[in-house]
């Protein structure tokens, strides 16, 4: 056995780094481990019914230098337990145990399993992870009766819509811990996103559904074209090879590309090092462009099948306008020859895409259009005033920048749009801070940007979303993110580099002089204030001043600062600590009181709410100072997010605050002229929200807001915005019955009454809206921000709580946003369970159940 893998790896070792050598390899190694394993089995005297199955990759009959040999070994009944039942039954677990033993013995390490039929089936019922494993099986040697009865049944259990959920929810969390991107430095070649598991699990999908398990059969089938094959040949046969090469030169199972093997790598592909670039980068910038195009291919395939086995391929389209339609929630062009005819719909796409409401994504169509027609963006497409002008536009949008631009780097469009950022798509950077290629940090920058202007992100932000708050353009900071690190690698000074293209990039596009000037400054000085905050003494006033004087006044002091702050945290999740926060923070107050400017006072604008709220107490007869036990245990998200009326409306409901089990319910009507506005006030717990949500259902109110918050004592402070058909016009009826009744049902401690049904609307039967979830950590992974679209219809947000409740899963936030009908809510949630992969996709699973 060791000689014969020993021979083929070499055979490898002094080939040429190609797809055939490669692809010669992994089969010639499955072909020699099966026969070593068949003689084993002939030796070890297991009965003729039994069956040795590959499983996993090596049933794919895929065999890498060092990847796991996993087979099943198929009994035709229960082996007894050590020590217990018959002779026959002991001889015949002993002959297993030799067989495992002596796989061993020859060293060959085999992940092995011992079940009998039914016991696969009940795996594969429980687990997806197995029912996988299994799809891929392949007969090595024993009774071929009993596999074709272990395959017959374990495709009976498959169900290919739940299947599809599965993995594609597994895929987002595997996706989640490699950094949701294919650029980290050193990226697993198999598990990160674009890598060989992200083929794989379309052809597990597409296989499960009968769609195919090749690439040519799913052409056959019409899943994808000619062209997309031979894409996806190409790059999964590089992504092969770089694999196997890893194995040969780590000399072990090694499917990352870490910085220790990447050079020895590069150097058996036949790359060397030069004065401009390490062979390293040369090997690493094709790996990303691979990967990349790997993205592109699974997100295409993925639609495409999703629509197959949900039956949406012929669903009802909403026009948005002439060249775009809605198609349950993703963006569709109306003709496949669209950007042929027309090369600016290509840019109007993404502007469209953050114009749009409710729109979460581009459809499989428009997917498969844009990778078709990357060669139309070409010097005079860059060039063309209109494709100019629709550019700006984009970086204009009041909504959609993160979504935009990710989509347009994914897509190849923003790198053939922005030549300049095309030389630095998959570039790397060696040092030890960041951790991601040059154009995937620009993108997280301009993540960071964007999230100081988004209320749901203020925790993580809080000084930079006050900053944020009084700055008139955020585009500009935009563009500074886009171009303060665009040209690395060239050699020289980046941010010198980097001014001159976006003083270009401004001419161009007729940006305003004073505008313009404020951009190159960011990009130019993006380093600088880090760099002063962290290295020079503070209490210096000279330095104080020398700063002050570079910066030269207010507007340009702030727009530096936000920008530094995205940038450092847009290194690694490592790098940001709260050191940093407050050096970079003294730095900011200092140097704008040299300059004379008033600096946002946050605290001024609540104590400004506080006094006001204290006016309309005063005019209720409240005592002077009786709010104040309530406020002191309230936070600066509170107060930023309720007016002044509704912190008056809180204390005069609760000025008799005292340490008490009973929650306090008031209602009143709505301020904003329909409805109620309730605001429960109680101990916190697990179901809190959830009781809440269950009584509207049951009295038949709609949820339209929703105000979360917990109190340092460890109480929830909630207020709701509901709306019902009842009591129009006995108001006061109606306030008394819900403080009463919501009252009693938040002091019952049985189980969670069951959702009422709800009924969908015909327009919701005409236009079916697929349930998606979205579940995103925030750096830390200590909160969660879950994003929930679905079709509209009564019940559905205590649905949502039910899960939460069922799961222990904290909320600390809800947003509610009903589009017509569809909605599209937004919670921050922490839980032990979502800690853990399991648990977490049982809660996805579930989440989405509810929804549909």
């Amino acid at each position: 056995m060791r000689e014969g893998r020993q021979s083929l790896i070499e055979q490898f070792r002094t080939s040429s780094a190609s797809l055939p050598a490669a692809n010669r390899l992994i089969r010639q190694l499955a072909r020699h481990v099966d026969d070593v394993l068949c003689q084993l089995w002939e030796q070890s005297g297991l009965p003729k019914g039994a069956a040795l199955v590959a499983v996993g990759g090596y049933g794919r009959a895929e065999l890498f230098p060092h990847s796991d040999v996993d087979v099943l070994l198929l009994m035709p009944h229960d082996l007894p337990e050590n020590g217990a039942g018959d002779r026959d039954g002991q001889a015949q677990r002993e002959r297993v145990e030799a067989f495992i033993t002596a796989c061993w013995d020859i060293g060959l390490e085999i992940g092995s399993s011992v079940r009998t039929v039914d016991e696969c089936v009940g795996e594969a019922l429980a687990d997806v992870t197995t029912q996988t494993a299994m799809l891929e099986s392949r007969w090595l040697c024993g009774s071929k009766r009993l596999f074709e009865q272990f395959r017959r049944r374990t495709c009976e259990v498959l169900d290919p819509a739940d299947f599809l959920v599965a993995k594609t929810l597994e895929m987002r969390q595997r996706h989640t811990k490699y950094e949701d991107t294919p650029y980290a430095l050193e990226p697993n070649c198999k598990e990160s996103p674009g890598g060989l598991r992200d083929l794989q699990v379309v052809r597990w999908v597409a296989g499960a559904a009968g769609l195919g398990s090749s690439w040519s059969e799913m052409a056959s089938k019409g899943l994808i074209t000619r062209f997309e094959v031979r894409q996806l040949q190409r790059n999964e046969g590089l992504l092969k090879v770089i694999r196997a090469r890893l194995h040969t030169v780590a000399q072990r199972r090694e499917d990352r590309l870490v910085f220790d093997l990447q050079t020895a790598v590069a150097e058996s592909f036949g790359y060397t090092s030069t004065a401009e670039r390490r062979a390293s980068e040369a090997l690493m910038r094709r790996y990303y462009w691979a990967a990349k195009a790997v993205m592109q291919l699974n997100q295409i395939l993925m639609l495409n099948i999703e629509e197959r086995v949900n039956g949406l391929q012929d669903a009802a389209m909403r026009p948005i306008n002439a060249r775009f339609y809605d198609r349950g929630g993703m963006l569709e062009v109306a003709s496949d020859d669209l950007y042929e005819k027309d090369p600016h719909a290509i840019l109007e796409t993404f502007r469209t895409y953050q114009q749009t409401v409710g729109i979460k994504g581009l459809s499989v169509r428009t997917l498969r259009a844009l990778y078709n027609s990357r060669e139309l963006m070409d010097g005079a497409f860059r060039a063309d005033p209109e494709n100019r002008r629709l550019f700006m536009a984009i970086l204009q949008e009041p909504r959609g920048h993160t979504h935009a631009f990710r989509q347009m780097n994914n897509t190849s469009v923003l790198g053939r749009y922005l030549w300049v950022f095309r030389r630095i798509v998959g570039q790397m950077q060696h040092d030890l801070f960041h951790v991601y290629t040059v154009d995937q940090h620009i993108l997280m920058v301009l993540r960071n940007v964007r999230r100081f202007f988004i209320p749901e992100h203020t925790h993580e932000y809080p000084f930079c979303s006050q900053l944020a708050a009084h700055w008139d353009q955020p585009w500009l900071l935009y563009v500074a993110a886009l171009f303060h690190d665009v040209a690395k690698g060239r050699g020289g000074d980046h941010s010198d580099l980097g001014a001159v293209e976006v003083r270009r990039f401004c001419r161009d596009h007729g940006v305003e002089r004073e505008d313009a000037r404020l951009i190159e400054f960011m990009v130019k000085e993006h380093l600088t204030m880090s760099r002063v905050a962290q290295k020079e003494d503070l209490s210096d006033p000279e330095v104080i001043q020398a700063f002050a004087k570079l910066v030269k006044d207010p507007r340009r002091l702030t727009g530096l600062y936000l920008l530094t702050v995205a940038d450092i945290r847009g290194t690694s999740p490592k790098v940001w600590n709260a050191w940093k926060g407050k050096l970079l923070e003294d730095l900011y107050r200092s140097t704008l009181r040299a300059l004379g400017g008033a600096q946002p006072n946050t605290d001024a604008e609540i104590e400004l709410r506080k006094q006001e709220a204290r006016q309309m107490l005063a005019l209720h007869s409240t005592l002077p100072g009786s709010q104040d036990a309530l406020w002191q245990t309230l936070d600066l998200n509170y107060f930023a997010r309720h007016d002044s009326g509704e912190i008056a409306w809180h204390a005069r409901s609760l000025k008799r605050l005292a340490d008490t089990d009973r929650p306090v319910v008031s209602a009143r009507l709505s301020p904003v002229g329909e409805g109620l506005q309730v605001m429960v006030y109680a101990p916190d717990r697990p179901d809190l929200f959830a009781r809440i949500c269950g009584y509207f259902d049951s009295g038949q109110f709609s949820i339209v807001d929703a105000r979360v918050h917990t109190t340092r004592a460890g109480y929830a402070l909630d207020t709701f915005q509901v709306i019902t058909p009842q009591f129009e016009n006995a108001y006061r009826d109606l306030i008394s019955m819900v403080e009463t009744q919501l009252g009693l049902a938040l002091n019952d401690d049985g189980p969670l009454p069951e959702p009422s049904t709800g009924r969908l609307s015909r327009r919701v039967k005409s236009f079916p809206i697929a349930p998606r979830v979205q579940l995103r950590p925030d750096e830390r992974a200590q909160r969660w921000l879950l994003s929930v679209s679905a079709s509209d219809r009564s019940g559905l947000l205590y649905r949502i709580a039910r899960v939460l409740a069922q799961h222990h899963i904290n909320l600390q936030l809800a947003k509610i946003s009903t589009l017509g009908e569809r909605v599209e809510d937004t919670f921050l949630v922490d839980g032990s369970a979502l800690q853990h992969n399991r648990s977490q996709i049982e809660f996805e699973t579930q989440l989405l159940d509810a929804l549909a």
